[in-house]
This record gives C-alpha cells, structure tokens and sequence, in this order.
C-alpha cells in the first residue's frame, strides 16, 4: 500500500466548489481574498479558478492549509505553486483583517466593555491599539519591502542586499499580543458586562488568532520556500 505523502491534494480539482465549502466553512473568506466571487452554481473548483483566473493549484493549496492540521506542502505541490496568486492572497488578507476584522473587533470591544469604568476601558483599549499598530505595522513591511522583492525576483530585477531568508528570520510573532487581549477579556472584565458581549468579542478574537496563524503559515511555509528556490535559480 503507499503511503500518502505531504504532497497529496487532499481537495481535488474536479470536486464542486460548494462541495470543498460545506467540508471547512471557513474557506468561504479564501474565496474573496484569491479572487473567486459568489454565484458560482454547480462550477468545480477547477472551472470556478479558470473563470476567474486563479491558478487552482494555488487555491488547492491554501484551501489545504486552512483545512488540515497538520498539513505541510511537499516540493512538488510548491513547483505548481503560482506566486503571484499566493502574494495577491496575502495582501487581500492584510485588507481584510485591517478593513474588516480589526474593525468588526473593535465595534464588539466597544459594545462589550460598555458598563466598564474608564480606567478599565482604558486598559483595554490601549491594548486593542498597541495590537492594532503591531499589526499595521508588521503588514507595512511585507507590502513596501518584501511582495516588491518577490516581483523583483519573479522578473529577474532583484537587486543584492536582501533575501528572502532575511525576512524568516526577522518574521515578528503578531499573535502574542492578541494572547495578551483575549486574557483580559476572558478573566477580567467584570460580571456587570454582558456575557454575549463578551462571547463576541471572544469569538473574533479566536476567529483572528486562527486566520492569522494560517497566513503566517502560507508565508513561512510557501512563500519562503519557492521564492529562496528561484534566488537560488537566479
């Protein structure tokens, strides 16, 4: 019998798009951040990336990512690998979580700390701001320094001074500080505040924690790995 390797696609190219949907939910918000609208009928997956032009591959890779723990991509699903879909991922990601996310967060922070007293509001809201800047900041980065490299280097134009293996090494941990939020909101607000307040605060807070650890992930484990191939190929 053989033995099933990392490079198996665990979702199939020929299977329904809504099929893949109804497996893992949460692979509804890939659908906007790789290019693929609603409305999509009885298409594969497939012949939903050829209408919209996404490379399936691609999109079978992140689906994966987001679906199987555990899930690590071998040499010969990273060779089908299309970069230029992977960065156009991330940065609708960094759209998303900072237009959407961060916001939809805020709104429930808001809402649940509403019969707090102001120095615990505060609190709270310095933390939510301190994350939010993190946050801004860490995604600045990859948008002004490293996709203009992994272009440069897709173009053959990268300059020396800069790998890509320098970016691993200097990938900031954005998920501590969201750690630190989740802990406040879970031990320490205080019984006047609205436990269904709460329990929304607390679900975008973990809904967050997981994408992020998925797009870290996609970076450290896809990114990487196929553009410190083509510097190597250069």
């Amino acid at each position: 019998m053989r033995k099933k390797t990392s490079d198996s696609k665990f979702f199939s190219a020929a299977m329904k798009l809504a099929d893949l949907i109804d497996i893992n939910y949460r692979l509804l918000g890939v659908l906007s951040r790789v290019g693929i609208g609603f409305g999509f009928g009885d298409e594969t997956v497939a012949e939903a990336c050829a209408h919209n032009h996404v490379n399936v591959n691609t999109f079978l890779l992140i689906c994966n990512v987001y679906t199987f723990e555990g899930y690590r991509p071998g040499p010969d699903m990273l060779e089908e690998t299309d970069l230029r879909d992977v960065v156009k991922y991330l940065h609708s990601s960094h759209a998303y979580y900072m237009g959407v996310a961060v916001q939809n967060l805020a709104n429930a922070i808001s809402r649940a700390i509403a019969p707090c007293d102001e120095p615990r509001k505060r609190v709270i809201w310095k933390f939510f701001a301190e994350y939010k800047e993190e946050l801004a900041r860490h995604f600045e980065y990859e948008e002004n320094t490293v996709f203009p490299y992994v272009e440069s280097v897709l173009t053959h134009r990268a300059e020396d001074g800069f790998t890509i293996l320098q970016y691993e090494e200097n990938h900031s941990n954005i998920e501590e500080k969201l750690d630190d939020l989740k802990n406040i909101v879970m031990k320490y607000l205080p019984q006047e505040c609205d436990d269904n307040e709460i329990l929304t605060v607390l679900v975008h807070l973990y809904a967050l924690g997981e994408d992020l650890a998925k797009h870290t992930f996609i970076e450290d484990e896809i990114l990487v790995p196929v553009v410190n191939q083509l510097e190597h190929h250069e």
